[in-house]
């Protein structure tokens, strides 16, 4: 646990980027001292492993929870019943069954929609020009809000190309009107911010290596 280096993280960055503490594989001990100095927000990928911390920390109501992880069919429905905020929708198809549960749940959750502006075949997203031919679609979409776009930079990238790809994705933003751009990891925040970032996913950088 590094609160020291979550503190000056927070002092550098500007007042209109968020932290994402990246709690997943970390213990809810570690997620309580980070909350004790402020953070709030945190973001988990395996939806057993939240479900457990979530009710362990039930009684700090002041915990935003984030999904972060790959999306399966079978588990939009526990998704939606515990996370406030969604940042990997992937696919038109996902995004309709978010929206359909969401209707039945009584839900409204903040979404992101994950875009691939890569090569990259180990990340997964909307097309970019799918994602524009479907928007009035996307729009009409009930009880969903669409905060933003989410991407994953492919490893290996020089801090120049970092800068680049981040910048593709908030000038896509922009072009959709979309507050958020949820960019940037340990590896390469300073970069995202640099482009436009407004949530940062920081794992590591707070919480030490993973066990």
């Amino acid at each position: 646990m590094n609160t020291i280096n979550y503190l000056k993280i927070k002092n550098k960055i500007p007042s209109n980027v968020n932290i994402l503490a990246v709690s997943k594989g970390f213990k809810s001990q570690e997620i309580k001292t980070i909350q004790n100095i402020g953070q709030n927000d945190f973001g988990e990928s395996k939806f057993q492993e939240a479900f457990e911390k979530q009710l362990i920390l039930k009684d700090i109501k002041k915990i935003k929870w984030h999904f972060i992880g790959r999306i399966q069919s079978n588990k939009v429905r526990k998704i939606v019943q515990n996370f406030e905020y969604i940042h990997s929708v992937d696919s038109f198809e996902k995004l309709q069954k978010i929206s359909h549960i969401s209707y039945e749940e009584k839900k409204n959750p903040s979404i992101m929609l994950q875009v691939k502006l890569s090569e990259d075949p180990t990340k997964g997203g909307f097309n970019p020009d799918l994602l524009i031919s479907k928007w009035r679609e996307i729009q009409e979409l009930k009880n969903i809000t669409l905060k933003g776009l989410m991407t994953i930079n492919p490893k290996g990238l020089s801090s120049k190309e970092n800068v680049e790809l981040f910048k593709k994705c908030r000038s896509l933003a922009d072009s959709l009107q979309l507050p958020d751009c949820s960019m940037g990891m340990s590896g390469d925040w300073e970069e995202a911010i640099e482009a436009g970032s407004t949530w940062l996913r920081l794992g590591s950088l707070i919480f030490g290596d993973r066990s």
